[in-house]
């Protein structure tokens, strides 16, 4: 079976490679052009083969069946500079936000071509992925066999649940939702500590109030066969504490807020994506 190459060794990579190697594949199946010392040495300490610039790594290309694009998306038209007209049939999965799959198509192909040289496929997971608890949104491209839909499938299945897409834009839609999602977790686990610390709390105690309140409510809601708006309403009796809480967002109009809060966040990668598009070929 031939390899899988990972372009870019951060923490996405290192979380997709660990369950990937939590599931018995092999070390050396696996490398990663990655040219931050502390990022490539965290890989060797796992046996993964590690190529510091792609230039390296793309006289070897025929050794992979498989091309993960793991970068920023502001610097992967420039990652893949290196690999350009070379693919030979490789299934390309990137999870890079914004980033349309007519653009991957035109990068990877280089001036000379006009055609989608691979298949293609887009893939949003989030950072729950580093406890392989993360969830995955799933678009593929023009073309793509079932094969290679297993492929990618089973790949992220490694780190979390999967979805699949019919329509490409959807990407932006999980982008906002599941992909910055973890954000906006934190940062109301951020204000449960900060309310709890200004109610007398111990700094070690107001983390621990808010962490296991967010961990007990969302496995209880993931666990539940009611609605989340139905747990919420079991909590909220008539004139009791949590009915005043709930009355203060309201008045806040937090949920409102929040909404428009993700609405942005989906903007900004219909944003990249045309920022991005815009470029020429590599």
């Amino acid at each position: 079976m031939k390899r899988i190459l990972f372009i870019g060794g951060g923490k996405m990579m290192q979380a997709i490679s660990g369950g990937l190697l939590a599931r018995g594949v092999e070390a050396a199946s696996l490398a990663a052009v990655e040219p931050e010392a502390a990022a490539a040495h965290a890989l060797q300490q796992l046996r993964i083969e590690v190529f510091p610039a792609g230039v390296e790594a793309a006289p070897r290309l025929n050794e992979f069946g498989t091309m993960v694009l793991a970068v920023k998306p502001q610097v992967l038209r420039a990652a893949l500079m290196p690999f350009a007209g070379h693919l030979a049939g490789q299934l390309v999965i990137s999870i890079a936000a914004g980033v349309r799959t007519a653009d991957l198509a035109r990068w990877l192909d280089g001036a000379a071509a006009n055609t989608q040289p691979t298949q293609i496929v887009r893939a949003m997971p989030n950072t729950p992925a580093l406890i392989q608890a993360g969830i995955t949104g799933l678009f593929a491209g023009t073309g793509v066999s079932q094969t290679s839909r297993d492929k990618a499938e089973s790949m992220l299945a490694a780190v979390g649940k999967t979805t699949w897409f019919n329509e490409e834009s959807m990407l932006d839609a999980v982008t906002a939702v599941s992909g910055s999602g973890p954000a906006y977790v934190f940062y109301f686990i951020e204000a449960l500590e900060a309310a709890a610390l200004e109610m007398g709390f111990t700094p070690e105690a107001a983390r621990q109030f808010a962490l296991e309140t967010f961990r007990g409510a969302a496995l209880l809601a993931a666990t539940s066969a009611d609605a989340p708006a139905t747990l919420r309403a079991n909590v909220t009796s008539r004139k009791g504490t949590t009915e005043a809480a709930i009355a203060e967002f309201d008045r806040a109009a937090l949920k409102s807020h929040f909404i428009g809060g993700v609405r942005a966040a989906a903007a900004r990668a219909v944003q990249l994506g045309d920022e991005l598009s815009a470029g020429p070929a590599c």
